[in-house]
């Protein structure tokens, strides 16, 4: 493929969009031309014989990669291609469009932006100002938020793509010292957070699959967490229990005990054929049990699924929509199956399910109505089903601060833990922020290793001025 363009551009960014919307293009050759007409911008193209062009307002002062998105959205009309999504892909759309009403855009000049520049339809348009509406009330950039990864599960999930380890196997030996180095880090992170001030408004223990630690291990955790941290200012404590074979009532007592609020119990789907094929292991009655002591206790409950797993059907999706409805949740996340290269699935060669968009989204739309809930956070993924996106729903009240600050990247987060992301955030303009990153290993081993060390980085990573 040669691209050839008359301004900059990043090949490897076109190539990716080519691969992912346009699979049946890859390796073609493609010429575009950018033409400046008093405040417009025409973007032609050609490709295979074909030709198409796309004609907006001037806007690179705000969106300096204008003429690469514009090309990315005639390539899709020379192919007469129209995704729900339009040329959307691998981005936080809700960051974006937030970004355009913060810069004084009326509602209506970005849903037509969206419309004829980027070709999103209508419905997604509105999902995004109805999760935009919801965000602005709870985003608060003056706080932070802190991570604790525990990158150990009971069996590696084939679809799964996050720092985890079977706790079985041979990097499990370092379980114990795991425990204890992040002890240890936690003590660290507590004194740096007292020396500098900083207030946290979540915290967030996910994996890996936290309930893998022991009764023992995880009293020790959240103990040493409420020491050392100051919880005054705290609005919300997630632990995210998951997998419902790592669950016992005594974990769940030990975690009301430190006042964590919100747990997860993820079935991802309700086809256990499916599940066992992904290498996870699922009891149904176990998962009603778990469920019922849930809500004894007194949690906030959210509950992933994940649609286009492969061998799926639409009646197994439908199906397990149905039989969600038995559960009365506070939270409901649905992802749309992504093949990421850190996950085994993505070396796998495997047809995806042909999911009937209307037909899936219609009852997912029935089942949230009924349920009481909105759509409060999301996001998209590349090499996701090219309709898809990841929303979570909740009912009034019960949304996750913590989710919707880590999406739009509005706060500094605090990260503990193997393979937790530390962010600093730095004002680079009125709008657009500097997001510098700091990550902790997700081999346990290596986190042992070097968590002193990373710890060292972490007080560099925020000793510049806090926005």
């Amino acid at each position: 493929m040669s691209i050839t363009t008359n301004f900059p551009l990043s090949e490897k960014s076109v190539e990716e969009f080519v691969r992912i919307l346009l699979p049946t293009e890859v390796g073609k050759d493609i010429k575009g031309e950018a033409i400046y007409k008093e405040n417009k911008i025409i973007l032609k193209v050609e490709i295979d014989g074909k030709e198409a062009s796309m004609e907006e307002e001037n806007l690179e002062s705000i969106i300096e990669d204008q003429k690469v998105i514009m090309l990315k959205g005639t390539l899709l009309k020379a192919f007469d291609k129209h995704y729900p999504w339009g040329s959307l892909i691998g981005v936080r759309p809700t960051k974006m469009t937030r970004r355009f009403l913060q810069m004084g855009f009326s509602r209506e000049r970005v849903v037509k932006l969206l419309s004829n520049m980027y070709l999103a339809s209508l419905e997604k348009i509105e999902l995004l100002m109805r999760v935009i509406e919801t965000e602005e009330k709870l985003l608060n950039k003056e706080a932070m938020n802190m991570y604790i990864g525990i990158p150990f599960c009971p069996s590696k999930c084939r679809y799964c793509s996050f720092a985890s380890y079977e706790i079985n196997s041979s990097l499990g030996r370092f379980y114990p010292k795991f425990v204890e180095t992040l002890l240890e880090e936690i003590e660290l992170v507590g004194e740096l957070s007292k020396e500098r001030g900083f207030i946290y408004e979540s915290l967030y223990i996910g994996g890996g699959t936290p309930s893998v630690l022991t009764e023992e291990d995880t009293e020790k955790v959240l103990a040493a967490v409420h020491k050392h941290i100051d919880f005054s200012n705290l609005k919300e404590f997630t632990f995210e229990a998951g997998r419902e074979d790592a669950i016992t009532r005594e974990k769940l007592e030990i975690l009301k005990k430190y006042g964590v609020d919100r747990v997860s119990l993820n079935p991802q789907t309700f086809k256990e054929e499916t599940l066992k094929s992904l290498n996870r292991t699922f009891n149904r009655k176990h998962f009603d049990e778990v469920y019922r002591d849930i809500k004894e206790i007194g949690f906030i409950l959210n509950m992933d699924l994940i649609l286009g797993l492969p061998g799926e059907s639409v009646e197994d999706i439908l199906n397990t929509l149905e039989e969600l409805k038995k559960y009365e949740i506070d939270n409901l996340t649905i992802h749309s199956l992504a093949k990421k290269k850190g996950s085994p699935l993505y070396h796998v060669d495997f047809e995806q399910s042909e999911v009937e968009r209307v037909i899936v989204e219609g009852a997912i739309k029935k089942l949230v109505k009924e349920k009481g809930m909105q759509p409060y956070y999301m996001y998209r993924q590349k090499n996701s089903l090219d309709w898809g996106e990841n929303v979570g729903y909740s009912t009034l009240g019960n949304e996750s601060r913590f989710n919707i600050e880590m999406i739009e990247e509005n706060q500094q987060t605090m990260g503990l833990g193997g393979g937790a992301i530390s962010k600093a955030i730095h004002k680079e303009t009125e709008y657009i922020d500097q997001i510098e990153r700091l990550v902790n290993p997700k081999d346990p081993a290596l986190y042992i290793a070097e968590m002193k060390l990373r710890h060292d980085k972490k007080i560099k990573l925020f000793s510049k001025e806090i926005v």
